[in-house]
């Protein structure tokens, strides 16, 4: 390990595994089981500790705590791991989790996303790529935010709860329940308002697939049956990949149930 990149005042401890490329900056601590991968910028102030791997081209911006135990009264000091992935940008102040038994053990963060200052990530939850969490939203344990999930600023995420692929929670929410993908939430108690159709028009879907979209939500919101029964009927009649995927999603396994339209 070249001591090139990392300031004098860092404290690196025996065992930690930093890329030659890397820059660590004052004063950060980085504990004996991390590793730090090539181009990684840790600005100053950070702390890296656990058994975490901070991957590629990620920064760090200073006063963020990455890899820390989970702040679960069952953690009793078992193997706890953070896995983050590249190019994402984790800004001040921000807090991620190792994992616990009861959860798989490792918290896992996709590449290219955005965590801006004071969120944080609680322990054993999954988040995809190119996710944007808003400053001071808390992601609890366990829950799973899909690819190109935005979170807005003061939200809240109940353990367990799943966030769909593509959707979009306001700001000042509380989230208690799982998301279909592409769905808009708002409201202090969060509810299933629409579809994000900004985020689905910025991605350049195409127009039929928005329209298919639109017509599943009608037949969610307003068909005959339970939510499940509508997802089963509304599988047996798509021919929208996009549509499949929400179809899917509600036939998968939760430990919640869901926001459904009003």
């Amino acid at each position: 390990m070249t001591q090139s990149g990392i300031h004098a005042s860092a404290i690196v401890e025996p065992g930690a595994q930093i890329d030659p490329t890397a820059t660590v900056g004052p004063f950060c601590i980085i504990g004996p089981d991390v590793v730090i991968e090539a181009g990684v910028t840790l600005k100053s102030h950070v702390v890296v500790t656990g058994d975490t791997v901070i991957g590629r081209d990620t920064v760090v911006f200073p006063f963020a705590a990455i890899g820390e135990i989970p702040q679960d009264k069952k953690y009793d000091g078992e193997q706890s791991k953070l896995r983050v992935g590249a190019r994402n940008s984790i800004r001040e102040h921000v807090t991620m989790n190792g994992g616990t038994k009861g959860g798989g053990g490792v918290t896992q963060i996709g590449d290219d996303g955005l965590f801006m200052a004071g969120c944080h990530i609680a322990h054993d939850a999954r988040v995809g790529n190119n996710v944007i969490v808003v400053n001071s939203a808390a992601v609890a344990g366990h829950c799973v935010l899909e690819d190109d999930v935005i979170i807005g600023g003061l939200s809240g995420i109940h353990q367990f709860v799943r966030i769909g692929r593509g959707a979009i929670v306001g700001a000042v929410t509380m989230v208690t329940n799982d998301v279909i993908p592409y769905g808009l939430v708002q409201a202090p108690r969060g509810e299933l308002d629409g579809l994000n159709l900004v985020g689905l028009k910025r991605r350049g879907v195409a127009r039929s697939d928005i329209t298919a979209l639109r017509a599943a939500f009608q037949m969610l919101a307003q068909g005959e049956g339970t939510f499940h029964d509508r997802a089963e009927r509304l599988g047996g009649e798509t021919e929208s990949a996009y549509v499949r995927e929400i179809v899917d999603f509600v036939l998968g396994d939760s430990d919640r149930s869901f926001l459904t339209p009003s």
